[in-house]
């Protein structure tokens, strides 16, 4: 379960991306213009402490569709510096680090239980002054495998940072696709994502 608090973000997280996806040799563009969310959902940290949320953006109407998974985290992540989106203010919670969840072990081990036991995204909660009420994610995710539960993926090892970036960790590798398409998954398990519109797409491929 994920809360969602009503809050002013400054900057915003597309304002964050809008200066960070540039940088990103695997991302088709010099700039990132006009940049606009296409969908998202969240995964559930179960100690509370960190958000984690897939986001899918395009620049324009016509850009390619871009997968950027993200944490928020109320400290720095340890070891995190290359991963660093950026920091922005949250009107409830205040200062709050934005990290690439590919270099994140709380992402890597939600996205690996999902994918093993074909769990999907987090029930969103928003949180108003009547009390909290159930939202609906504009994007499903679901894992493709149907374990009845998962072993730790344990220490982050090494990160690739491309398209996809691969993550390797003590117990497994994941292959998290950065410019989306209609490609198949090309490994026995994967998270899978779809909404309004757009048929399934993989968003991650476990080996």
């Amino acid at each position: 379960m994920a809360t969602i608090h009503q809050a002013t973000l400054t900057p915003t997280k597309l304002e964050l991306l809008e200066a960070w996806l540039p940088g990103r040799h695997w991302y088709p563009a010099d700039k990132a213009p006009g940049l606009q969310r296409v969908a998202a959902c969240r995964f559930d940290d179960p100690a509370g402490e960190v958000g984690v949320e897939m986001i899918v953006v395009r620049s324009g109407e016509d850009g390619p569709l871009v997968h950027v998974p993200m944490t928020y985290r109320g400290a720095p992540l340890e070891d995190g510096e290359f991963f660093l989106v950026g920091t922005l203010e949250h009107s409830v919670l205040g200062e709050r680090w934005v990290y690439d969840a590919v270099g994140d072990p709380v992402y890597i081990e939600a996205l690996t239980t999902a994918i093993r036991t074909g769990a999907g995204q987090a029930e969103e909660l928003l949180d108003t002054p009547d009390g909290p009420q159930r939202r609906d994610s504009s994007m499903t995710v679901r894992g493709t495998g149907m374990a009845a539960d998962s072993a730790p993926a344990g220490r982050l090892v090494r990160v690739e940072d491309g398209d996809p970036a691969v993550v390797v960790t003590e117990a497994a590798r994941l292959d998290v696709r950065r410019v989306l398409s209609a490609e198949p998954a090309d490994g026995p398990l994967s998270l899978v994502a779809a909404w309004s519109g757009q048929p399934s797409t993989v968003l991650a491929v476990l080996y």
